[in-house]
């Protein structure tokens, strides 16, 4: 066990998603001396800093100072926070060491990384790491879910033996650590790799490393599950030391997790195993690619068949992504949040398109750096109407629509989130959907995609059900 009883500790970014606030609360019991430095100040940190006790707690809020990264002991940095930060380059120069949540946890673990298993990718990573979890729980109630999904792992580490399986959901902000620790799960994912966070990575291939790292350190014991219909992860292939696993939804593949006419089927040295039939599974085909990665997943870790198909047949999905929040007057409204990438937005106009009806598609937001052509030429293939918020992604999705020709599916641009549901409210009839998928962050409007989501299921429940037209 890691002794930092009276030890000082900087927490650098606490952040709205809760990991800071479980990494408060874990150090808090173990006793150590707490700093907290982030950037935003106490009225935006507000909901977490309500639930810190203060008088234990040190706050340097609005700002970082020189002297906290000279004098702590132990910084624990928010993966948000861009490793080239300064402040953590000051930290370094003074020998400091710099963690975060996830690296310190699978220290902790009584296996380390022989009980974890580990799902990345852009696409598709929580309910992937969600229908795993689910699997492995029905397999053994001891499993533990965590990681990437507001879920503060430090404060699990009790309730955890050497009988637990432990899956994580693991961003490439995460990973970083991963990198430096040269540590990676017995059991690795990589769901696929498309453009995304290219504000924080040089270009598309150090973000692929990045996303690599839950593989790159594995043993030849070890396994990890690759995407066979995903470019990038077939070229990242032969740096796999672990046994490889594939899925698809297109190729015949001999050993995996493969798509068979309209059965998810597991092939092996034993020949060909249905595992159950797409009808059984939730709606969207994006959701049969997830369920495949579950299965190559869950196979690898020895979950029976059975257990598999009972588990996805009840799975229900995942909030803030396609989720249907209210039907009013015929009219479907959609949370899809978090789709902060164009290739999700992508994703849920493939799925809704074919239902019929118009799709009212609310866009924009804050620019990751990311490529808009073949979002603005999905939209302009699903004939949605488009109704922009403001951001500086929204200028670029603009001339995305012009260069398809789309340019006369832009709707409306509204100021706020209100105003574009209202919008929608006002335009869509019996049959059409009002969708929430904006292909981009949140950052300016809100302070992240889940509180733009909470927000969105807010207006959208008190819409009244009187008719409207």
């Amino acid at each position: 066990m890691i002794d930092l009883k009276n030890k000082r500790v900087l927490v650098m970014g606490l952040g709205l998603h809760g990991g800071g606030l479980g990494v408060t609360r874990w150090l808090l019991k173990q006793g150590a001396q707490i700093t907290i430095t982030d950037l935003r100040t106490a009225d935006v940190l507000k909901p977490t800093l309500e639930q810190i006790d203060s008088s234990q707690v040190d706050f340097v809020l609005g700002e970082h100072r020189e002297r906290d990264f000279e004098n702590a002991d132990l910084i624990i940095r928010n993966p948000g926070v861009p490793r080239e930060s300064r402040y953590l380059q000051i930290a370094r120069e003074k020998n400091i060491p710099i963690r975060m949540e996830l690296g310190l946890f699978t220290e902790l673990l009584p296996h380390g990384m022989e009980q974890v298993v580990g799902i990345t990718g852009t696409k598709g990573k929580t309910t992937t790491t969600l229908m795993v979890g689910a699997i492995l729980k029905r397999a053994n109630p001891k499993t533990i879910i965590a990681g990437n999904l507001r879920v503060a792992a430090l404060e699990l580490i009790d309730s955890i033996d050497a009988e637990t399986p432990v899956v994580l959901e693991m961003s490439s902000f995460q990973l970083e650590e991963f990198q430096e620790l040269k540590r990676s799960p017995h059991i690795a994912a990589l769901t696929n790799i498309f453009p995304d966070h290219l504000n924080r990575y040089r270009d598309m291939d150090e973000y692929a490393w990045a996303k690599a790292q839950i593989f790159l350190h594995q043993q030849p014991r070890d396994f990890v599950i690759l995407n066979f219909d995903n470019g990038i992860s077939t070229r990242l292939r032969p740096k796999a030391i672990g046994q490889v696993i594939w899925f698809s939804r297109t190729r015949a593949i001999k050993q995996g997790a493969r798509l068979d006419k309209d059965w998810l089927v597991w092939n092996n040295e034993n020949g060909s195993h249905k595992i159950m039939p797409v009808s059984d599974l939730i709606a969207g085909e994006h959701n049969i690619e997830n369920a495949l990665a579950a299965i190559a997943t869950a196979k690898a870790w020895g979950a029976p068949n059975e257990i598999i198909a009972e588990t996805l047949r009840e799975f229900r999905g995942v909030p803030h992504r396609l989720e249907l929040v209210r039907e009013i007057n015929g009219v479907q409204y959609i949370n899809d949040t978090t789709a902060t990438a164009p290739n999700a937005t992508i994703v849920a106009l493939k799925t809704l398109a074919p239902r019929g009806g118009n799709i009212f598609l609310i866009a924009g937001g804050y620019d990751k750096g990311l490529p808009y052509a073949d979002m603005a030429r999905a939209i302009a293939e699903s004939k949605a109407r488009v109704i922009l918020l403001d951001g500086t992604a929204t200028e670029k999705i603009e001339r995305a629509l012009e260069q398809a020709n789309a340019q006369t599916q832009i709707a409306a641009r509204a100021k706020n989130l209100r105003d574009a549901i209202e919008f929608g409210k006002n335009s869509a009839r019996a049959g059409d959907i009002v969708l929430l998928s904006p292909g981009a962050a949140s950052f300016g409007m809100f302070a992240n995609e889940f509180e733009r989501g909470d927000t969105f299921r807010e207006i959208v429940r008190a819409i009244s059900e009187s008719p409207l037209h």
